[in-house]
């Protein structure tokens, strides 16, 4: 599990029937409190949270898990978007983001 931004939304033309309806996203790993990128982006499935670019957000990237929160055991899916996050509080230091 990571904290990420979300920094584009993906459109396909075609997709696997267990996905319809999900909105495919593109995140990429964020130091919760400095705000600094630290990693590559990769697609995700928005889990029902409505994320959309510019909200921070907690992933999943786990295939089991994954598959639990869309609700779809079938599902080709191993990155999904779990929550998004209005505010960490780590060690004594409050980053707001909502």
């Amino acid at each position: 599990m990571f904290t990420a931004k979300v920094i584009g939304s993906v459109w396909a033309t075609r997709k696997h029937c267990t996905l319809q309806g999900f909105k495919l996203l593109l995140v990429k790993p964020v130091d919760p409190l400095s705000g600094e990128f630290n990693g590559e982006a990769t697609l995700a499935v928005d889990g029902g949270v409505d994320a959309g670019p510019g909200n921070m957000v907690l992933v999943v990237d786990e295939g089991g898990s994954a598959r639990m929160i869309l609700k779809r055991e079938k599902a080709p899916v191993r990155t999904v978007i779990c929550g998004i996050i209005d505010q960490i509080e780590l060690k004594g230091r409050v980053k707001k983001y909502a």
